[in-house]
């Protein structure tokens, strides 16, 4: 995991694995690693590129990873979607490491960001400039108290694509106007049930299958994905019954770490976003507008 002091450094996220690895979801059977090299290879030079496979079977469970030399061919590759392999549209989009998550909610895509830490003099302006330089920002939203009229420490950004939301992700803290804001992926309830439906699905992949190998030809990537795609492939394990082989460790797609599991401060506002922290802490408890008070101040 990188120092929080680096890890918003351009130079070290040049070269940083964590920055330079994607996850290509939706992948036909027949796809080669070489097949899926030569496509990505035109973004960029490639480091590593696996497809991760049953370890039973040895077939390809339709999901893999690629790893860039360097981020801006991360960059050019994700500007270049939709990508087409062996006559398929993929799914590509950066991958995150375990280490900026607290659980598997892979394979959601979300185009809406939670931003806590947000303070009194943070304004909608200044989140709109800052997040712009990660995408095209079309609503900013500072969730604010109907009688005080100040911020109650959480805003939701929106932009029009889920790749600067997995961005913002990568880098977790940001500073905003001399504050340090927290990032999660701003999930709805039903892509939360989702979320809990695969990780079902992966616990009960363990209990019939046990613990096996990578299934990735010794797929190390320097301590990365060690349970053979982690928290990755939840949507593509085209119909083996799981997308775990491994252990439940590696990589997860969403950085949600549990937010919305039961809770809803959001219900009746925002599309019924879903909300408990952490598994926690319920945003909205005893509130008559559903927006909780317990949230980062």
């Amino acid at each position: 995991m990188l120092a929080d002091e680096y890890k918003n450094d351009p130079n070290v996220q040049e070269n940083s694995e964590a920055f330079c690895k994607i996850f290509i979801g939706g992948i036909k059977l027949e796809t080669t690693e070489e097949t899926m090299r030569e496509f990505y290879g035109k973004f960029g030079e490639i480091t590593d590129c696996v497809i991760m496979k049953d370890p039973h079977t040895k077939r390809s469970r339709g999901f893999g990873f690629v790893t860039y030399k360097h981020k801006p061919m991360v960059d050019e590759c994700m500007k270049n979607r939709p990508h087409e392999i062996d006559g398929k549209t993929v799914d590509p989009k950066r991958a995150v490491p375990k280490d900026a998550s607290n659980k598997n909610e892979s394979n959601i895509s979300s185009k809406r960001l939670y931003v806590s830490g947000v303070k009194d003099s943070h304004t909608e302006d200044m989140f709109r400039d800052y997040f712009t330089t990660y995408g095209n920002v079309e609503k900013v939203e500072i969730i604010v108290d109907k009688s005080t009229g100040k911020p109650r420490g959480f805003a939701f950004v929106s932009f029009d694509d889920y790749d600067p939301v997995d961005q913002c992700i990568l880098e977790k803290s940001h500073t905003i106007e001399g504050s340090r804001c927290d990032v999660k992926k701003a999930l709805s309830k039903d892509e939360m049930a989702k979320a809990q439906n695969q990780r079902d699905r992966q616990q009960r992949f363990h209990q019939t299958r046990g613990p096996g190998g990578r299934g990735g030809g010794g797929y190390q990537g320097g301590g990365w994905n060690q349970g053979g795609g982690g928290g990755y492939g939840g949507g593509y394990d085209q119909g083996y019954g799981g997308w775990n082989g491994g252990q439940q460790q590696g990589w997860a797609a969403d950085a949600g770490a549990g937010w919305g599991q039961q809770g809803g401060w959001g219900a009746g506002q925002q599309g019924g976003w879903a909300g408990q922290q952490g598994g926690q802490q319920q945003w909205g408890a005893g509130q008559g507008n559903g927006w909780g008070r317990g949230g980062h101040q």
